[in-house]
């Protein structure tokens, strides 16, 4: 969840630098057409960056920054339905049962449907992409997503005139996740149609070639690259349109700290650190944050004209 990690880092932390030397980082997006999902679920779609097989096109939205080690992405979580330590959900989240799972996607919308979850992996692009993208889990990380815009999900459901926001709910299972109260559940989230129609929003199914880890929030899972990690909901089972800005599970337990919108922004502060600089993982020096995470370009057109001190 949380926004940046405060200076109180200890050194048995902080990765080795020869962990991230490794190069086992890419991913294959299993082309959708007339001859259909060329593999039914993600599966073992890793292939080294040298011997990527064509036709691939890497996305034009995809940074070419080292990625994060699998090992650190798949072991510093949040998920705090399994847990509040970082490594809580690796230790925790296996017990949660990822088939049969469906996601219903309902609210303003012409055509309501819930879905299979190999149904949507089957909305994979067109094209066969790879997603490498700067995201905000638990520290700031680079990550190579197997997924697709949520656009294409949404556009399955023919949303009405009058939808202005997307809520995403996430599992919520007491009889394997905690009871205790440490925020309302389910575990929802929300963004603006805008936001959520943009390329850059994924819907992620899979990681580092590999279908995701329960930890990463299998099957499903919202990528927002531009925001922190806390926006990108986990384990969805329920998309809902609404003209309503929707409740948020962060904004609702300390609206103060945790806005709405969250987005990447060095110069709003956590009320209780600086977020003008961050730390990737692997790295003992910390790096100034960019705005937007570093997709300005592609995302800020979206907030012309707000506050974004207000509307942080």
């Amino acid at each position: 969840m949380l926004i940046k990690r405060p200076d109180d880092i200890r050194p048995s932390e902080i990765t080795a630098p020869e962990l991230y030397a490794r190069r086992r980082e890419f991913l294959k997006l299993a082309g959708l057409g007339a001859a259909g999902l060329t593999l039914a679920r993600p599966g073992r779609l890793l292939a080294a960056e040298s011997q990527l097989p064509g036709p691939f096109l890497k996305s034009p939205l995809s940074t070419m920054e080292a990625l994060t080690p699998r090992k650190d992405a798949t072991s510093y979580n949040n998920f705090y339905e399994f847990g509040t330590d970082k490594s809580d959900p690796a230790e925790n989240a296996g017990v949660m049962k990822t088939r049969p799972w469906t996601v219903t996607v309902d609210g303003l919308v012409g055509k309501p449907r819930t879905f299979d979850i190999d149904e949507i992996i089957k909305l994979a692009p067109l094209e066969e992409r790879i997603y490498r993208l700067r995201c905000v889990e638990a520290w700031s990380m680079v990550i190579p997503w197997v997924g697709f815009p949520l656009s294409a999900l949404l556009k399955q459901v023919d949303p009405l005139g009058s939808a202005k926001y997307v809520e995403f709910t996430s599992l919520y299972d007491p009889k394997i996740m905690t009871r205790l109260p440490i925020l309302h559940w389910p575990y929802t989230e929300g963004l603006r149609l805008d936001e959520a129609m943009h390329p850059l929003t994924l819907m992620a199914v899979g990681l580092y070639g590999d279908e995701l880890p329960n930890q990463n929030g299998a099957p499903l899972r919202l990528v927002v690259p531009w925001k922190y990690g806390f926006k990108s909901a986990k384990s969805i089972v329920r998309i809902r349109l609404t003209d309503k800005q929707p409740h948020t599970a962060w904004n609702d337990a300390a609206p103060n700290e945790y806005g709405f919108y969250s987005n990447v922004n060095p110069k709003v502060d956590h009320p209780r650190w600086s977020q003008a600089k961050e730390r990737r993982i692997g790295d003992f020096f910390k790096r100034p944050t960019l705005p937007f995470n570093g997709y300005a370009d592609q995302v800020a057109s979206l907030y012309a004209g707000m506050d974004l001190r207000a509307n942080f």
